[in-house]
């Protein structure tokens, strides 16, 4: 018998290859799995809407594990999104996952409702050459969403070091099938989802030491160059919805701890 979360994860995606392409795998390797790993799990919740608590019941029940508060459990569903539209031009199921999104008066819930309508109104064909000329292009993209480069200028350099230097320390390896250097914008969404869930095991203050040292120096400057960016369409909401959630963590973590 074969795991129910597994199997509709598999089920709501399409098909095996379908959901190791959205969450950026290769198919051999989620072909493999028995049930979704602990660090997928997020991942795979905001590309197949599965919920958590289907996916893994072990991880997501209140008799073994503490169930993130409200205000985490958004969080990481936030950055969890992001971390997907960055890593990877959208498929037609996340887009429809993305045009069901709600919002509220506030300037976040404004941002995911513009996203909605974007979503609603994009061609896929359209999206995955967009994502194409802004972060891959022909010898490279408009943008490029490292931490080396908006620091620095220059890839590889001294913030990816000390970013490994940091993810090392609190036990943070680099993921299966993963190529990007670990400080893509999208791949410390990905970590950051992953911290504020609780599926990454670390120290408790982890989550604002990635974000205060890793983040806030810099990628909020590339959301708002997202939103301006020449070939930004779809993603221009992207870029908003991107910086205005940055602009609230950045808030929050000033906060005295």
């Amino acid at each position: 018998m074969g795991d129910r979360g597994l199997e509709e994860a598999i089920r709501a995606a399409g098909g095996v290859t379908e959901l190791a392409r959205r969450i950026g795998l290769a198919q051999p390797s989620v072909s493999n799995w028995r049930r979704v790993p602990a660090e997928r799990v997020l991942a795979v919740e905001a590309v197949t809407g599965v919920a958590r608590n289907l996916l893994r019941p072990d991880l997501y029940d209140d008799s073994t594990t503490r169930e993130a508060d409200d205000i985490d459990h958004a969080r990481a569903l936030e950055y969890a999104l992001l971390g997907t539209l960055l890593m990877r031009a959208p498929e037609p199921k996340l887009l429809e996952h993305v045009a069901a999104l709600r919002g509220d008066p506030s300037p976040l819930g404004l941002a995911h409702m513009a996203l909605a309508e974007a979503a609603a109104e994009a061609d896929v064909q359209e999206v995955e050459q967009e994502f194409f000329d802004l972060f891959i292009g022909i010898g490279r993209g408009e943008l490029l969403p490292y931490a080396s480069y908006y620091l620095t200028g220059f890839l590889h350099e001294r913030p990816l070091a000390r970013l490994r230097e940091d993810l090392a320390r609190i036990d943070i390896g680099r993921a299966e099938g993963v190529t990007e250097p670990e400080d893509h914008a999208g791949i410390l969404c990905e970590v950051m989802s992953g911290l504020a869930s609780g599926q990454l095991a670390a120290p408790e203050d982890s989550g604002r030491i990635i974000f205060t040292r890793h983040m806030a120096p810099w990628i909020g400057r590339f959301f708002a160059d997202l939103e301006r960016a020449d070939a930004a369409n779809f993603y221009r909401r992207v870029g908003a919805l991107g910086r205005v959630f940055t602009e609230i963590e950045t808030a929050a973590f000033a906060l005295p701890s």
